[in-house]
């Protein structure tokens, strides 16, 4: 059977926003070595913020996401329509602009989530 481990035993770790976890001991104000039931409390409490917060992350990278994907595939949707609007200097516009477009929207992308791998790997 695996021990489960109760949070007064926590030791020091990295959230997803890269910021150092107190340890029990650090929630310890009054000194006694013990955790009373208000610094318990106050530790419960920092934690759910921490897991607030890294969900709030994750969600916010999701709808990045999503606004880019939609942007991705509704790019072509706008060169079309403006073509059907006898818009064709606009329709000549937004096709030379798409080589520049994808790349730097994947680029965006890339480097971002690129970014948060790496602040993962060296917490």
């Amino acid at each position: 059977m695996q021990r489960v481990s109760d949070p007064c035993e926590m030791q020091e770790s990295r959230s997803m926003s890269g910021e150092k976890e107190m340890t029990a001991s650090q929630y310890d104000v009054n000194g006694n070595g013990k955790l009373d039931p208000e610094e318990r409390a106050m530790m419960l409490e920092d934690h759910r913020m921490r897991i607030e917060d890294d969900n709030a992350q994750r969600d916010q990278s999701r709808k990045m996401i999503w606004w880019v994907l939609g942007g991705m595939l509704g790019y072509p949707f706008f060169v079309i329509g403006s073509s059907f609007l006898g818009l064709s200097e606009a329709a000549t516009i937004l096709g030379s602009m798409a080589t520049i477009y994808f790349p730097a929207t994947s680029l965006i992308l890339g480097a971002f989530f690129g970014a948060n791998a790496y602040q993962a790997k060296k917490d």
